[in-house]
């Protein structure tokens, strides 16, 4: 036995092929060389420890792992497994036969097939479109052929189905950040914590870039929230990659059959509905389906295809609500509001459509047909010797990332012959905490066309004084929630008055908006804002009747 230990050590040492040996219990015995060098280790690292650590199953087939089941009942097996070391993993063709040592022992050979030798024996060519390159995870393919399998048996068992996709949070800006190899990595490392934390018989898939699909056989729908914490608990501790630590949070979405759906396709578009909604509650949570999310899923498809239409039939109207003096009532500026009259007669609340155009990009045009409809109207307004005066318009996160934006700002001025110092655009917080550098660099080009810039609603985002000496802005919108209850609340008066004295203290011009009465306007001229804008003045005026204010030029109330 010895002399055939060293005979076999010697082989392995000096064999080109990528071979290991390991017993029933999994434990390696014997490695050769080449694969030692295809994980980048050395043979202590491997000898004595288990196979998994090294080779791991791609697939599973009806809820039995292949490899597992052949050593178990001694047969010869093929197919598709990932190969290498912890986090650098790879999908490979590998043969294992069972090989006899003695009538006591019995061991198996496994030899890794280079890529390119894609023999009838490997059987890889089959598989091949059912398999997920990086993870060798069933992909979207198979996934369906798996929940479809786990119905049936939820059947004859009286079981339920649970239909989990996990989705990890802002993974797009991990990958813009760090690059491709490097989310690969992530999502190798990932692959691994997530195996740990379901049965064998549990199905796990890829299902998109940054998505997972789980599938369980589940009793009741709580065993699926246990799950879902496990999963949620298993990213909580950093990944390292390339040395560098790395956080991250995910969502899931559940669905369950029969309750959800009762077709494999069904259950995934329920899971991805409370997937959604996860993300929309702030992520790092789950979330079941509902049938209240199906109808809010379905309202918005509706909403978008007649945001659609009110595109194509230009739909939209510009309402005007004039920014005042607060010492005289002199009128300094005013805001123009996108309305929506659906088919020329009822109005559509900006509340209900603003969020699904942001969602859905058609934010893009509406924020375009705004620039222009705003900058067109004021142009004719002070060809009519109306004014001028200075006027604002909202811009969304969506328009600012076009790397196209600042030209378009450029074209309409230009195409319009307005002056640019008449065109205030108003940005919101949240706009300024992401890819800083760049915000910065259009928002100064901005302000070298001569335009003006605004916070709208500060005071409620991600607010941080560094922004306002960071970015080049010109002015302040104190957000409506600090006016609305100043008079009976006094940490929202001093929040107001923190915001003004800010303002002032920074050369910065502050506008608040919201005021419905008398006491706001006291209170705001005694703390000496520069102008106010609300109900108390005037409501938002189509632009034919916002023309006769511009006559009068202001506004006295009280």
């Amino acid at each position: 036995m010895a002399a055939a230990q060293l005979v076999l050590d010697q082989l392995l040492v000096s064999i080109d092929d990528s071979l290991l040996i390991c017993d029933a219990k999994t434990c390696i015995h014997s490695v050769s060389r080449a694969f030692c060098k295809q994980c980048g280790t050395d043979e202590q690292a491997i000898l004595n420890h288990p196979l998994s650590q090294f080779i791991s199953q791609s697939s599973v087939e009806n809820d039995i792992d292949p490899l597992m089941y052949a050593f178990k009942n001694n047969t010869a097996w093929n197919g598709q497994l990932l190969v290498g070391s912890s986090g650098h993993r790879v999908l490979k063709s590998v043969i294992a036969s069972p090989i006899s040592v003695d009538k006591k022992r019995a061991l198996w050979l496994l030899k890794v097939i280079p890529d390119g030798q894609y023999s009838t024996e490997t059987k890889v060519e089959s598989k091949a479109t059912n398999i997920d390159e990086l993870t060798g995870l069933p992909n979207q393919v198979l996934l369906k052929d798996r929940i479809q399998q786990s119905m049936i048996n939820a059947k004859r068992s009286g079981k339920s189905v649970a239909v989990l996709l996990f989705s990890i949070d802002r993974f797009a800006d991990i990958k813009a950040g760090f690059g491709q190899r490097f989310s690969d990595e992530l999502i190798c490392q990932l692959v691994e914590r997530l195996h740990n934390c379901i049965r064998k018989s549990d199905t796990i898939a890829r299902l998109t870039e940054d998505t997972f699909a789980f599938v369980l056989q589940v009793t009741a729908s709580d065993d699926s929230s246990i799950v879902s914490r496990k999963l949620l608990h298993s990213v909580e501790t950093a990944f390292a990659i390339n040395q560098q630590p790395v956080h991250v949070r995910a969502s899931i979405g559940i669905s369950l059959f029969p309750g959800d759906s009762e077709t494999p396709e069904g259950l995934v578009e329920s899971a991805f509905s409370a997937l959604n909604h996860a993300k929309q509650e702030g992520g790092n949570c789950y979330d079941y389906f509902s049938n209240e999310m199906n109808c809010r899923a379905k309202a918005r498809i509706e909403m978008e295809g007649r945001l659609r239409h009110a595109i194509a039939k230009n739909e939209f109207q510009l309402f005007y609500q004039p920014k005042v003096r607060a010492n005289d009532g002199r009128i300094v500026g005013m805001e123009g509001l996108i309305r929506w009259f659906e088919n020329g007669k009822n109005m559509v609340s900006p509340g209900e459509f603003i969020p699904v155009a942001e969602e859905t990009g058609l934010i893009e045009p509406i924020g375009m047909w705004v620039l222009e409809e705003a900058c067109r109207q004021n142009k004719q307004w002070q060809q009519q010797g109306l004014g001028p005066v200075k006027f604002s318009i909202n811009v969304s996160g969506r328009q600012l990332n076009n790397p196209d934006f600042v030209q378009h700002v450029q074209d309409v001025v230009l195409n319009t012959h307005i002056a640019p110092e008449f065109l205030e655009l108003e940005i919101t917080e949240s706009m300024l905490a992401h890819n800083v550098e760049k915000t910065i660099n259009k928002l100064e080009k901005i302000r070298e066309l001569g335009c003006y810039l605004s916070i709208d609603d500060f005071g409620t985002g991600y607010s941080s004084l560094s922004y306002l000496t960071r970015y080049p802005i010109t002015a302040l919108k104190i957000d409506r929630a600090f006016i609305h209850d100043l008079e009976v609340n006094e940490n929202t008066a001093e929040v107001a008055k923190a915001i003004i004295g800010l303002s002032q203290g920074l050369n910065l011009e502050v506008i608040a908006e919201g005021a419905e009465n008398i006491h706001h306007v006291d209170f705001l001229r005694s703390h000496h804002c520069d102008a106010i804008q609300g109900y108390y003045y005037s409501r938002p005026l189509p632009a034919h009747e916002f023309e006769s204010l511009l006559k009068t030029g202001y506004i006295k109330v009280a």
